[in-house]
């Protein structure tokens, strides 16, 4: 079936209105026509050509809600009707260790991205929510259960809900914990808020005074100017786990430094030039660990869907055309967004 979509037919073109074709759903697909759709940095980085391997025509867009209009015949889950998400994955192996454990971010013989991957549908490689309409195995589609008034702000969680979410869960984030938050961004201002909603003693980090008020807004508990020495100083030691979600490369020792013995530095944001190498002394006598974190599986998605549905949690965003992308994206490069663009699908019939 051919609809609308909004992508590049190449990494130095802007993005344009295009038909692209969706299969037909089989015993296992549902078909989801996409309500809204939010801007990740992954999709500047993917259709720009900045990470390598980018397949044209581009459509970009991996957080996705829309409604539910057609399943196969093999689905259960799901009915005509139902308002559900897709996130970054859309098949994995299903068999591998990493699969059979719910952990289909890391399958082991490689996941099917929303888009960009591999796939027999035409043109040979996925094409993702920057479009009217997506089919979808059931397996790979999740249950949202906000409420509609906050359907466009749910989009994000699907990409920026769940890298933060599955990190704070797996380190056991939770009451009497100190926890950082590096930046104040799309993923930065999710962590805040599951951080404080999981009851963690929430500091986020800034490099901007002016940021203050916003972090408190968003739940923090205190704020650290990172650039100031004396500030960060303050905290030595004392910090149980860190969340980095900067895209810039910059100097890990600082946040090292904060860590408690045992604490533990996850980073989830990737620069475009790699961080400096890291001192491994504070490392060795402090038993402390840098490591990284990967979205998150079809389960843990689905339990931090229904975590925020539970306590409200949404993403604070700001609603675009589809034919405002590009400026979006200039936008984005510059940080000037609180703090996530969302597409409204509906905009792709004008």
């Amino acid at each position: 079936m051919a609809i609308k979509a909004y992508g590049a037919h190449a990494a130095d073109k802007p993005l344009q209105s295009m038909d692209i074709e969706r299969r037909q759903p089989g015993p296992h697909d549902v078909s989801i026509d996409i309500a809204y759709c939010g801007v990740c940095h992954s999709d500047l980085h993917t259709v720009r050509s900045e990470w390598a391997g980018t397949l044209f025509p581009c459509v970009p867009g991996h957080e996705i809600v829309g409604q539910v209009t057609a399943v196969g015949s093999a689905v259960t889950k799901f009915k005509v009707g139902e308002t559900v998400g897709v996130g970054c994955l859309v098949d994995s192996c299903h068999h591998c260790p990493s699969c059979r454990e719910g952990l289909e971010q890391f399958c082991e013989k490689g996941w099917t991205g929303t888009y960009n991957s591999p796939t027999p549908d035409k043109p040979g490689h996925t094409l993702g929510g920057y479009s009217q309409r997506i089919v979808v195995s059931d397996a790979f589609v999740l249950t949202i259960r906000h409420p509609k008034e906050q359907l466009a702000a749910v989009a994000p969680l699907l990409c920026a809900g769940i890298t933060t979410y599955s990190p704070l869960r797996h380190w056991k984030v939770g009451p009497g914990k100190k926890v950082g938050i590096v930046g104040i961004g799309g993923l930065g201002h999710m962590g805040i808020k599951l951080a404080h909603a999981m009851g963690a003693h929430t500091v986020a980090f800034t490099t901007s005074e002016n940021k203050r008020g916003d972090a408190l807004k968003l739940g923090a508990d205190d704020v650290i100017i990172s650039k100031s020495s004396d500030d960060m100083a303050k905290h030595t030691g004392s910090f149980d786990f860190i969340l980095d979600t900067a895209g810039t490369s910059h100097n890990l020792d600082a946040y090292t430094a904060l860590l408690k013995r045992d604490g533990t530095l996850c980073l989830v944001g990737v620069p475009e030039h790699p961080h400096p190498s890291p001192s491994v002394l504070p490392l060795i006598f402090g038993r402390k660990a840098i490591v990284g974190s990967l979205i998150g599986g079809i389960a843990e998605t689905q339990e931090m869907l229904d975590f925020c549905a539970e306590r409200g949690i949404v993403a604070d965003i700001e609603m675009i055309a589809a034919q405002d992308i590009d400026h979006a994206y200039d936008r984005m490069v510059k940080s000037d967004v609180k703090y996530r663009f969302v597409i409204d699908i509906a905009s792709l019939g004008a």
